[in-house]
Order: structure tokens, then sequence, then C-alpha cells
């Protein structure tokens, strides 16, 4: 880190952190390190209703981890930028290992 952060970005750190904090939202995550997937298409991979993941991604959408773009009918989601795709498999890549 280049300076210390200020409290109020703390304070956007520490909900990015709660929002992970949710082992179903993480997955989310990780099924958008490749790339964008649909609504329709999270809800399929994830063996979901698609209300539970829209309210899952409506958190992670708010905890600004993930972007989303919509192309006619369909909403795709994408991981937010370079930072998110390192948290999310530092995390994993972290609790895979033996300790």
């Amino acid at each position: 880190m280049a300076r210390a952060p200020t409290q109020e970005q703390l304070e956007v750190a520490a909900a990015m952190f709660a929002a992970l904090a949710d082992p179903a939202r993480l997955a989310i995550l990780v099924h958008l390190v490749p790339g964008e997937m649909s609504v329709s298409a999270l809800t399929e991979a994830l063996g979901e209703k698609m209300t539970t993941v829209s309210a899952r991604l409506k958190v992670l959408h708010g905890a600004r981890l993930v972007g989303r773009a919509r192309r006619g009918k369909q909403v795709f989601y994408h991981l937010a930028d370079g930072h998110v795709i390192a948290l999310v498999e530092s995390a994993v890549d972290h609790a895979c290992e033996d300790h």
C-alpha cells in the first residue's frame, strides 16, 4: 500500500469481506473467474432458484465485487476487476492448502 487508507475506504473493504463471507456468494464469484455469465447460466451451474441467485448477485454488486451488463432480456455478470479476481483466487488457493 502506498498510503494508509481512510476510514471510509476501510469500511468499503470491510463490506467487501462481509459479502465474501458467505460460501454461496463466494461460489458465484468462483464461477465468474473464467469470465462473464448470464443469471440463467449461473442459476443452472449452481443448481439454485433464480430469485436466490439474483439476491446474492445484488449483494455482490452492492459490494462492488461484480459488474453487470444487460443484453436484450438477459443480464450478464462479471467480476468487477483484476483485484477481485486476485482476491477470490488467493482466498480459494489459501483454503485449499494443507496447513
